[in-house]
């Protein structure tokens, strides 16, 4: 069997990827610092735990697209859909505080590739613009701390314009219990500590 170059065989993987988790997005260059690995965990975390066991996730979210991650953070783009707005045309409050409550699980998920999360005990939402159905927005969302049992992540939402974010939408702050045990990934060797 004739042997492939790095070019064909990494141009097959990236289709693969794209092919079998539709929640990575490919056709946006992640930054230098980002960690495939903590990239597919959140993948996974989104579809299988929180998409397949949540119903306002699955209709709110399920076509956000991961960009990149790395340890306590992570960047995920979403095309606004009616769904999401409110009576006048813009960005639904509701929508925005479960963006933030949905971003705040993952990059706790991201810090040390727990699957489980804890559970909420504050957020925070301020609304400081609009955003339109068709336009494109970017949520960037970053675990502050994580300790033994509490943890702190600020959220921000922006519209975006191609690669470049025009304006901020959202800015939140979501602190969770980490009630139950963390689940780690196999093989993330992220952290060390107490999940």
């Amino acid at each position: 069997m004739p042997s492939k170059d790095s070019t064909q065989l990494s141009s097959e993987v990236a289709s693969l990827a794209a092919a079998s988790s539709p929640s990575i997005d490919l056709s946006t260059a992640p930054p230098p610092d980002n960690d495939p690995a903590i990239l597919a965990h959140l993948a996974n975390v989104h579809i299988d735990r929180l998409i397949a066991h949540s119903p306002i996730y699955a209709f709110l979210l399920s076509r956000a697209s991961f960009i990149c991650a790395k340890r306590g953070a992570f960047r995920a783009r979403l095309a606004l859909g009616p769904e999401h707005l409110n009576s006048r045309g813009s960005l639904h409050g509701s929508v925005s505080a479960t963006v933030v409550d949905w971003a705040g699980g993952l990059a706790v998920a991201s810090w040390d590739g727990r699957f489980r999360t804890g559970v909420s005990t504050d957020i925070h939402v301020s609304y400081l613009g609009g955003a339109r159905e068709g336009e494109v927005v970017e949520v960037e969302a970053v675990a502050q701390k994580v300790g033994g049992s509490m943890a702190f992540t600020t959220v921000e939402v922006w519209a975006v314009e191609g690669a470049q974010r025009k304006r901020l939408v959202v800015s939140g702050r979501h602190t969770k219990f980490l009630k139950e045990p963390g689940q780690r990934a196999e093989g993330s060797g992220q952290g060390a500590g107490r999940s």
